[in-house]
């Protein structure tokens, strides 16, 4: 667990369709090496580091971080019957630091100066899947944490909104 949780964020990449894999095929095996070309220097990514850490996040973005990451513990006071049953262990302090950079990080790409709640919920799945398991009756039954994490995000963002 402590070593998944090293990763700021688990992005899968499903395998490119038949054309795709062709030219991939094609580029690669050939005589010809493409080099890679550098987009931007080691200060500049410190920079924007900096930058990113800088940025303002309001207090209600904060909240949803935190509601978010502890409703996956499965001992917590306010989980779901369901997380109770399902998660082994949940995310821990580390990936509510984890998405508020990723939050941060998102608003800033979008050209945005700071994070929305639709900022953490889109952000979800990718911070969140590797920093929780499922216990084994959840995944002998084919539950899955990514069903999970979408179910309880859409009900935090109903119970916001009704807020």
């Amino acid at each position: 667990e402590a070593q998944l949780d090293r990763f700021l964020v688990q992005i899968d990449v499903p395998y490119p369709d038949r054309a795709t894999e062709r030219d991939i095929l094609i580029a690669t095996t050939g005589e010809a090496e493409d080099e890679a070309t550098q987009v931007f220097g080691a200060g500049e990514l410190l920079d924007a580091q900096r930058l990113l850490r800088r940025m303002p996040v309001g207090d209600s973005v904060v909240e949803t971080i935190l509601d978010l990451v502890r409703a996956f513990r499965p001992d917590g006071e306010d989980v779901s019957s369901k997380v109770r049953d399902t998660v082994a262990w949940g995310p821990g302090p580390r990936a509510a630091q984890a998405l508020m950079l990723a939050v941060r990080a998102r608003a800033l790409l979008q050209g945005r100066l700071a994070p929305s709640a639709e900022d953490v919920f889109d952000m979800a799945h990718p911070v969140l899947i590797h920093r929780m398991a499922l216990n084994f009756a959840a995944r002998a039954r084919g539950d899955s944490l990514r069903d999970l994490i979408s179910e309880t995000a859409t009900q935090l963002t109903g119970a916001k909104a009704a807020a």
